[in-house]
């Protein structure tokens, strides 16, 4: 259908900012949005703190597609409903993502993007899938019991991804 990618990791990489190592965060040391183990897993052998901090968006951007955008089908989804299923790929994992933007265009919710979904997804109105996703988005978010802590930062960056999503579809 498109290629939105680049724009698309772009916009997730203002969210994901650069070097973290929060103590209440169980990801542990984080660099655009990219755990030191995920990195590990990602080039098959281990890295220091440092590796980490060496991070650059060229070099994270193979990742983002391969492991992400390319399981939650970004080509074949709407603009702007690709960035939403993304990001929340991303932030809460491929399957989760996939599962709630099943749920919100009435497709089995079985956390693979298959034909059956994608024919749903066509179907519905991309400025309802936002609004719908998003919530079911920060409805989850609530729930975890991190909440407390990461909160604030996690439901302005869902609604700053609808907002941003919105614009996208061109709405």
């Amino acid at each position: 259908m498109h290629e939105n990618f680049d724009a698309c990791l772009a916009h997730l990489l203002k969210h994901e900012g650069g070097f973290v190592n929060h103590k209440d965060d169980p990801g542990g040391a984080t660099n655009l949005g990219v755990t030191q183990a995920v990195w590990e897993d990602w080039i098959d052998r281990t890295v220091s703190e440092e590796n980490i901090r060496a991070l650059t968006p060229a070099k994270v951007a193979p990742l983002y597609q391969e492991l992400y955008w390319d399981r939650v089908k970004g080509d074949k989804l709407p603009f702007g409903v690709d960035y939403c299923v993304f990001d929340a790929a991303v932030n809460s994992g491929v399957s989760r993502a996939a599962k709630w933007l099943q749920t919100t265009v009435g497709a089995v919710a079985d956390g693979a993007i298959g034909e059956q979904t994608l024919k749903q997804v066509l179907l519905t109105n991309p400025q309802m899938i936002i609004d719908k996703y998003s919530a079911i988005r920060l409805e989850f978010l609530k729930g975890r019991s991190t909440w407390p802590t990461f909160g604030k930062g996690w439901e302005r960056r869902v609604e700053e991804v609808k907002a941003t999503a919105h614009k996208m579809c061109g709405g």
